[in-house]
């Protein structure tokens, strides 16, 4: 009795502390549930809604781009995307290889792409491959069963039926990166969404892209689809009118053939761009895939720069279609008259050395108008001389040379117009005179782009008066409304008389009219060509080289060919500029591309070809 007593007195004891430990035990499994269900719980069922319910994005489909015509350039098509849910392949890791199996791609690629994607929410799809075949979305369809976390989604991709027509002023589409998605205040992006990255596609992102759908979709415990439960449609995008014609885009594309350069064909009293070419080009439905690495590093290594649009960017000397500007700022500042003349020898004797004329026996002496038609340098060397590179360097930037022109597309280059204050501050040093004979035929310091010369001689056309250059006419939502409208805005009149303008204009028609012309290689039946030649030096050539040794130089030192006109002459409808890289002569590399140009667009046609005798075989070599 005693010992059981006993037992009762100790059991109580511990007793009491069983009580406290159970206690304790509930207090802190009510502790845990109220910070699940309270503090956590409406974390905790976002993510079990994740687990049940799943977002499908619907991407909207992007604004087509349309010639002024109306002829599609760029539309979307539908694309077979594969997608894998990294969560759901946790319970199920055959799947990356099974896939990998049916897609021809090493699972290790498939798991990289995986493990790459940081920034992912839970349960969001990782693109595997794009765009595949038939063949390829039959086998995944008919193995989806067996394979939790495979999504085989349709969206739309960017077409371009064209290939790489006008490829520059298009531009192209590319995954959405980090800083862009920081960037983007206005739009909301995910992370992989396309986005314009170049060209008209870059410019005009907010109005080319849609607003996008998605849907809602409930699936069981391996990832597998049970039903829909909600759909947001997508809205698509605005279409965009160019203002190309798509039959002189690709005449232009053809005339150059080869050839590397630019061409701009703009409208001079609208500043409506009707064509825009640089060669090489580039594919730009490239990028709206993955682009793979070797087509990367092809483009990127290509010395002839590919994905440099050189119609704005490219920076190159003016060569002789700069004479247009010695001639104003000798005529508006009296320094000469049209009548003023100088005696050509092929030569020009300036300090220690001698400034040649591309016509070896020299022109004799001439006057401005034949000074200009025939692009006598030794002439232009006496004008410059006389009115300094000071005065020069004014009458250039009044027509817009050395600063952008403000053309609505990216990375548009300014060029450089030297002056003797320019050479002062960048150098330290003064500027020499014998610089000034250089500048005058447009070598030297000075640079342009294609499209700052095309503004310049749309100038002369149009006494003075500049457009802005525009890529776009109008926007239309996909119920054919237009929303905007880009009027022709006039950007300068440069203060230049009408009587100098008058000169220049009969100088630069006998240029491409005149028996001995220069641009003789542009001359039409039906419509008077004005125009001007050009050819600009790379490096600096030795005293006895002679023209017909050119083909001796390698290539990436050859002159730059160029020529720039306008159409017709009494009322001009077109302008074009057109630069050959490394082409040699502007009679003969560049004139005769820019005549396609304005046959095309003017109908007209082509004088009948000069007999045997009649054609002076120096003009070959004209600059």
């Amino acid at each position: 009795m005693e010992l059981n007593t006993q037992r009762m007195e100790d059991f109580k004891g511990v007793y009491k502390y069983l009580i406290i430990f159970i206690g304790l035990a509930f207090f802190l499994i009510f502790i845990r549930l109220w910070s699940l269900q309270v503090i956590k719980g409406s974390d905790l069922r976002r993510l079990s809604e994740n687990n049940r319910i799943r977002l499908r994005e619907n991407p909207a489909d992007r604004g087509m781009l349309l010639d002024r015509k109306g002829r599609i350039l760029a539309h979307n098509r539908p694309s077979f995307e594969v997608y894998l849910v990294p969560e759901d392949l946790k319970v199920n890791p055959g799947v990356v290889t099974e896939v990998g199996r049916l897609l021809n791609i090493p699972p290790e690629e498939i798991e990289e792409r995986l493990r790459t994607q940081k920034q992912r929410a839970p349960f969001k799809p990782v693109k595997i491959k794009s765009d595949i075949n038939w063949n390829e979305m039959v086998l995944l369809e008919s193995n989806r069963v067996h394979l939790p976390g495979l999504i085989v989604d349709v969206r739309p991709r960017r077409a371009y039926d064209y290939g790489e027509l006008a490829s520059h002023l298009i531009g192209y589409l590319g995954e959405i990166d980090e800083n862009e998605l920081k960037q983007a205040k206005e739009a909301t992006y995910r992370m992989g969404a396309l986005t314009g990255k170049y060209g008209v596609e870059y410019r005009w992102e907010n109005d080319l892209r849609g607003v996008d759908g998605g849907r809602q979709i409930e699936v069981d415990a391996l990832g597998r689809e049970i039903r829909p439960l909600g759909t947001v449609e997508p809205f698509p995008g605005n279409n965009l009118i160019l203002t190309i014609d798509l039959d002189l885009q690709q005449t232009a594309e053809e005339a150059f053939q080869d050839k590397n350069g630019a061409l701009i064909a703009m409208d001079p009293k609208t500043g409506h761009i009707l064509a825009m070419v640089s060669k090489p080009s580039f594919p730009p439905d490239i990028f709206a895939r993955n682009i793979l690495q070797e087509e990367w590093k092809s483009l990127v290594e290509n010395p002839h720069h590919p994905l440099q649009n050189k119609g704005i960017q490219g920076q190159y000397p003016a060569g002789s279609v700069f004479k247009i500007v010695t001639a104003i700022a000798g005529l508006e500042s009296g320094m000469i008259t049209p009548n003023t003349p100088f005696h050509c020898t092929g030569a020009f004797h300036y300090g220690n050395r001698d400034f040649r004329c591309w016509k070896q026996g020299g022109h004799g002496t001439i006057s401005l108008h034949r000074a200009i038609v025939e692009s006598c340098d030794v002439y232009f060397y006496q004008v410059g001389l006389k009115v300094g590179v000071d005065l020069i360097a004014h009458y250039a930037n009044e027509f817009g040379l050395g600063k952008v022109v403000g053309i609505s597309l990216p990375h548009e280059k300014p060029g450089t117009v030297p002056s003797s204050s320019w050479k002062k501050k960048r150098f330290g040093i003064p500027w020499y005179s014998g610089e000034t004979l250089s500048f005058s035929v447009g070598q030297g310091y000075l640079n342009v782009t294609p499209l700052q010369l095309l503004m310049l001689i749309s100038g002369v056309a149009n006494g003075g008066k500049q457009y802005l250059p525009q890529v776009v006419e109008r926007v239309e939502n996909i119920y054919g409304e237009k929303l905007k409208e880009y009027s022709p805005v006039e950007l300068r009149r440069a203060n230049v008389s009408e009587k100098t303008f008058q000169v220049i204009q009969e100088a630069l028609r006998g240029a491409v009219n005149d028996p001995h012309g220069t641009g003789w290689t542009c001359s039409l039946k039906e419509v008077k060509v004005a125009g001007k030649t050009g050819t600009a030096q790379v490096i600096r050539l030795p005293a006895n080289f002679k023209k017909g040794d050119m083909n001796r130089v390698p290539l990436k030192f050859r002159d730059h060919a160029w020529f720039a006109a306008y159409a017709p002459f009494e009322d001009p409808k077109i302008s074009v500029a057109v630069l050959v890289e490394h082409g040699g002569f502007g009679a003969s590399a560049a004139a005769p591309i820019a005549k396609k140009v304005i046959a095309k667009y003017l109908n007209a046609e082509s004088p009948p070809p000069l007999k045997t005798g009649e054609e002076p075989s120096d003009l070959d070599y004209a600059d």
